[in-house]
């Protein structure tokens, strides 16, 4: 690991003047991706930038009809947090299986979105829920965040603030874990709206992707019966020592299954 300089701001504001000053400037959330990648010499950053000090884009609250998480929030506290369980338990019950216990008290939900890992839980939180990335510039819709494998529709001198999540009717989501590192094999959130069914998948392909067939079926009859005969191409998904594309393929309908027998 190279020699690079500290900052800890305690605004986002300084955080931004830091990003466009510095030569060549990292943000650090809880560090779950970045530090290996330095232990690693696959990054060398000449200066980190510590969000931790920054009080405005932590905790969990309510606004209207939208559950605001701030950016430094832990998976620990979102899985903990009685007002989740009170209003988005699916949201609660995705962050509770993120890693282990020791990741899921450093990591964070800004960290885990920003970095847009494809086998990472929340992006398909960000998909299912509809939810709203807040920077400190702009509003980008979850469907236009993630774009491609670990890319984002951030631009340079960008931080997440607040991430804003719809409530919904109902809500759950099923796993396939890696059993060494805890990442989604395939991971699939079924969500109901008042406006219909939504359904994300992670861990299948190069980032989050929602399955517009199982939606239009769960929106007419919300039964796992509806999503028999239901198949999800295998053509692009992912495939690696831990599973072949059509297994992914299976899987999904597998859980999306095990999602809505879950309400029963």
């Amino acid at each position: 690991m190279q020699d690079f300089t500290f900052h800890t701001p305690v605004a986002v504001g300084d955080a931004a003047k830091l990003l466009g000053s510095c030569e060549d400037p990292k943000l650090i959330a809880g560090g779950m991706t970045l530090l290996p990648t330095l232990k690693q010499r696959l990054a060398e950053p000449t200066d980190l930038v510590d969000l931790g000090a920054i009080p405005d884009i932590k905790g969990i609250c309510r606004d209207g009809d939208d559950i605001v998480i701030g950016a430094m929030t832990c998976h620990a506290d979102v899985a903990a947090s009685t007002l989740l369980l009170e209003t988005i338990p699916g949201l609660a019950g995705l962050a509770g299986q993120i890693g282990d216990p020791a990741v899921r008290h450093r990591g964070t939900i800004g960290g885990s979105i920003a970095n847009a890992d494809p086998a990472a839980d929340y992006p398909a939180a960000v998909l299912g829920f509809g939810a709203t990335v807040v920077t400190n510039q702009r509003k980008i819709a979850g469907e236009d965040f993630f774009v491609g494998l670990f890319e984002t529709a951030l631009e340079p001198g960008e931080i997440i603030t607040t991430v804003r999540f719809p409530i919904p009717v109902w809500s759950n989501y099923q796993k396939l874990r890696n059993p060494a590192s805890g990442y989604a094999v395939v991971g699939v959130l079924v969500v109901q709206t008042k406006d219909g069914v939504r359904v994300a998948v992670t861990g299948a392909g190069g980032s989050a992707f929602r399955v517009s067939e199982m939606e239009e079926a769960l929106s007419k009859d919300f039964s796992a019966k509806s999503l028999e005969g239901i198949k999800v191409d295998a053509d692009g998904l992912n495939a690696d020592m831990h599973a072949s594309a059509a297994y992914r393929a299976h899987v999904i309908g597998v859980l999306a299954k095990r999602a809505v027998l879950s309400r029963a």
